[in-house]
C-alpha cells in the first residue's frame, strides 16, 4: 500500500495522467450532512488504500459545491498550518451536528410569539441573523485566500447589485488579485439563501503600482443561480489540462464525475399538491407564493431539470468525442418520501433529532442502488449494467463508491509514478 504521506500546495501538484477527476455538491441547508456522510464513507474507502492520511483534496481535480456545498468544499480544501485539510471528510457530519443549531437557532414560542416572528421574517428582514455562522467561519477559515485551496476548487455565488452570477475558481484567483477574495466571504456568501440569512457584501482590494483598485460584491445564495453545480467544472478542465496539453489526445484520458446531492422532495411535494394548468388559471399572487412555497417549488426543481439535462448533454457529446466507456459518471440523490417531506426535507430544521435523521438518510442512501435521472420525466431510474462475467448487475452506491476509490488512487498512484521517474519533465506543475 502506497501511503499518502502529505500533499504538495496546488502549484506543485502533476497534471492528469489519465483520468481528470470532479466533485460536485449540492446546496440545501442542514442537509449537506448527507452528502457529508456520502464523503466520510468515500475518504475511509481511499484510506484504506492508501493509508490514514489521505484526503478527498488529494484526489479531486476540481470540487465544485454550492451554498452547503460551498462550505464542504472549503471544509475539504482549506489548508492548515501543514498545508494538510483543514478537516477530514469523517469531522464535517460532526459539524454540522454541533454547530448547525446555532447557525439556525430552534426555540419554541407560543402562538402569539410565533405570529409575531411569521410576520417579521414576511417584511422585516431574514429568519436568521448569521452573526454566529459569520463569526464562525471567520474563526475557522481566518485569512485564508481563495488562490490557497489544496485542490482547484468552483464556488458559485449571486450578485444582486450586478444581476450577475459569480463563480468564485481557484484558478482566477491565482491569476488575478481581484478575484482572490477570503475564503471565508465566498462560504458566507455562497450561502446567504434569501428569506434565511442575510445578503453578504464585501470587497477585494488590489495594489497595481501606486492605483488601488476595489472590487465590490454583494452576494446571495449560489443556489439561485445552479443548486445543483454539475457544469460548472467544465470551464475549468482545460486549465487542469495545461500541464498535459495531449491528455485527451493519447486515446486514454478519461473523465471521473462524482455528484452529490443533499435530497430533493419534489415529487413528495407534487403528491401532496396537485397543480394543473385548469387549477392554476385561476390563482392570483398569493395563490402563486401559497401553493408553490413562494415559487421555489417551481424554479428549483426546474433549475435542477436544466442542470441534469445539461450535464447529459455535456456527458453524451463527452461519450461521442472519447467513446462510451471514457466517463465515469455517479450522481447520488435521495428523493424525500412524502411522509419525510417536510421537517427532515427542510433546509434549517436543525434539531438533534432531525439532523440524527438526515445523517442516517445519508448511510441508507449508501445501501440503495445507484440511479440516474430520466431527463424526459425527472423521476430516478436504476442503473443495470453488465459485471465482469457479462451478467446484468444493478451496484449499490456504495459498491459504486468502492469503485471509484480504486480508480482514483490508481490515478494519484500513476501520477507519483511519473513525478518519481521524471515521465512529468517538460509539463507545468498544474492540476491535481
Amino acid at each position: 500500500m502506497d501511503k499518502v504521506e502529505g500533499s504538495a500546495s496546488y502549484s506543485d501538484r502533476l497534471p492528469p495522467s489519465k483520468l481528470i477527476t470532479i466533485l460536485c455538491i449540492d446546496g440545501g441547508g442542514v442537509r449537506g450532512i448527507i452528502p457529508s456522510t456520502i464523503l466520510e464513507f468515500l475518504e475511509a474507502q481511499l484510506q484504506k488504500l492508501d493509508g490514514p492520511e489521505a484526503r478527498l483534496c488529494d484526489y479531486f481535480n476540481i470540487i465544485s459545491g454550492t451554498s452547503t456545498g460551498g462550505l464542504v468544499t472549503a471544509m475539504l480544501t482549506a489548508p492548515n498550518e501543514h498545508n494538510r485539510p483543514l478537516f477530514a471528510a469523517k469531522e464535517i457530519p460532526q459539524f454540522y451536528l454541533d454547530h448547525s443549531s446555532k447557525i439556525f437557532p430552534q426555540t419554541n414560542r407560543g402562538i402569539l410569539d410565533n405570529a409575531k416572528k411569521w410576520i417579521h421574517d414576511m417584511v422585516g428582514g431574514p429568519k436568521y441573523d448569521g452573526e454566529y455562522f459569520h463569526g464562525l467561519l471567520r474563526e475557522l477559515l481566518g485569512q485564508t485566500r481563495l488562490h490557497q485551496t489544496l485542490t482547484s476548487v468552483a464556488i458559485p455565488a449571486y450578485d444582486v447589485k450586478l444581476r450577475h452570477t459569480c463563480i468564485f475558481t481557484t484558478q482566477k484567483a491565482k491569476t488575478t488579485s481581484l478575484e482572490d477574495p477570503l475564503l471565508s466571504d465566498v462560504c458566507i456568501g455562497t450561502s446567504a439563501a434569501p428569506t434565511y440569512l442575510p445578503p453578504h457584501r464585501f470587497q477585494v482590494k488590489s495594489k497595481i503600482g501606486e492605483r488601488e483598485e476595489v472590487r465590490e460584491f454583494n452576494l446571495i445564495d449560489g443556489g439561485v443561480a445552479a443548486n445543483c453545480p454539475l457544469t460548472i467544472p467544465y470551464g475549468l478542465i482545460p486549465g487542469v489540462c495545461k500541464g498535459n496539453p495531449t491528455f485527451f489526445n493519447q486515446g486514454n484520458g478519461k473523465v471521473l464525475i462524482l455528484s452529490l446531492g443533499t435530497g430533493s422532495s419534489t415529487r413528495a411535494e407534487a403528491e401532496k399538491q396537485e397543480i394543473t394548468a385548469d387549477i392554476a388559471a385561476k390563482w392570483g399572487v398569493v395563490d402563486w407564493l401559497r401553493y408553490t412555497n413562494g415559487l421555489s417549488d417551481l424554479f428549483s426543481p426546474a433549475e435542477s431539470d436544466i442542470s441534469y439535462y445539461d450535464n447529459a448533454s455535456i456527458l453524451a457529446l463527452s461519450q461521442l468525442w472519447l467513446g462510451d466507456n471514457k466517463i465515469e459518471f455517479l450522481r447520488i440523490q435521495h428523493n424525500f418520501t412524502n411522509s419525510e417531506s417536510g421537517t427532515l426535507s427542510s433546509m434549517d430544521i436543525a434539531t438533534k433529532e432531525n439532523l440524527e435523521s438526515l445523517v442516517r438518510v445519508g448511510e441508507e442512501l449508501l445501501k440503495k442502488p445507484v440511479t440516474q435521472v430520466n431527463v424526459e420525466t425527472g423521476h430516478l431510474e436504476p442503473v443495470v449494467h453488465n459485471d465482469q462475467e457479462n451478467l446484468l448487475h444493478q451496484e449499490t452506491n456504495q459498491e459504486a463508491l468502492i469503485r471509484f476509490a480504486k480508480l482514483l488512487s490508481s490515478e494519484r498512484k500513476d501520477r507519483i509514478r511519473r513525478k518519481n521517474s521524471g515521465m512529468a519533465a517538460g509539463f507545468t506543475s498544474t492540476g491535481l
